[in-house]
């Protein structure tokens, strides 16, 4: 994978980065495995804006994604690696030996042709999905379950990964790319390898118009805006706007949200990085 810097033949281009898309390897997507994705705008059921700067950006396809990889013991080859409009990582097209074909997130150097396979018993080779209990210690892992049979929720986007630390009784150790230390049950499913498209961190937009092809609207600062339209905002000149805090009043950095009361605390050995 790898990253280009354009020759800015336009003002757009001058501090452009863009992806290589050197490791994709078809540029269509699989018909079968594409569903129509409707836009909200940031509205809700009544048509109300409950999130700001959402709106517009190019018409995209949902491609589904096999997150539960419970397909097993079936050996599947790898078809081609995809750009996937929804999401950060590259996803691969999966074709089983009975001929049903998958999409799932491709990790780091994941090949056409390779083999792969989920399930107990599995080699722990990349792009293999396997229990934890299976999976030998220090392994760097993604994709991970963190309810047995639920799919993969964490670890999910562009070059993240995740590693096992230890197993003990019912439950392993995993360090999360967050740099949270968990308890997570055995016989959850995780893939091996670290997640596609690592290079993503390095893109630059270049222009505010690729934001808006991607539906995000401008943002006011809050200390450009008036009292009544944030805390941060009011002041004679330039005034900093005071302690940083979201439109709510909830405090931006540093401050705490999750419930000390929520069940699975018990769960967190170590908390994340601050």
């Amino acid at each position: 994978m790898s990253v280009r810097k354009l020759k800015p033949i336009t003002p757009g281009q001058r501090f452009r980065v863009v992806n290589g898309f050197d490791a994709l390897t078809a540029d269509k997507p699989e018909k079968s495995l594409l569903a129509p994705l409707k836009k909200s705008g940031g509205r809700n059921s009544q048509g109300k804006m409950t999130i700001r700067h959402r709106g517009g950006g190019h018409k995209r396809r949902y491609r589904i994604i096999d997150f539960k990889r419970d397909k097993q013991d079936v050996a599947a080859t790898v078809k081609s690696i995809q750009y996937d409009p929804n999401r950060t990582a590259f996803i691969a097209l999966l074709e089983y030996s009975d001929g049903e074909k998958r999409h799932v997130i491709a990790q780091n150097g994941l090949q056409v042709d390779q083999k792969i396979s989920s399930g107990k018993g599995v080699a722990p080779e990349i792009g293999n999905a396997l229990p934890l209990s299976e999976i030998p210690l220090g392994t760097i892992i993604s994709c991970i379950e963190l309810r047995p049979g639920q799919g993969a929720v964490m670890a999910r986007s562009a070059g993240t990964f995740a590693q096992l630390m230890a197993r003990e009784g019912k439950y392993a150790t995993v360090k999360l790319p967050s740099g949270e230390t968990r308890l997570i049950l055995s016989g959850c499913l995780a893939t091996i390898g670290a997640v596609s498209n690592s290079d993503h961190q390095l893109i630059v937009s270049g222009k505010a118009g690729r934001s808006r092809w991607l539906g995000r609207r401008p943002r006011t600062r809050p200390v450009a805006m008036n009292p009544v339209d944030h805390p941060m905002g009011g002041g004679e000149g330039r005034a900093s706007g005071g302690h940083p805090r979201s439109k709510n009043g909830i405090p931006a950095k540093g401050y705490r949200t999750r419930s000390k009361t929520k069940d699975t605390n018990r769960y967190i050995i170590e908390r994340r990085k601050k």
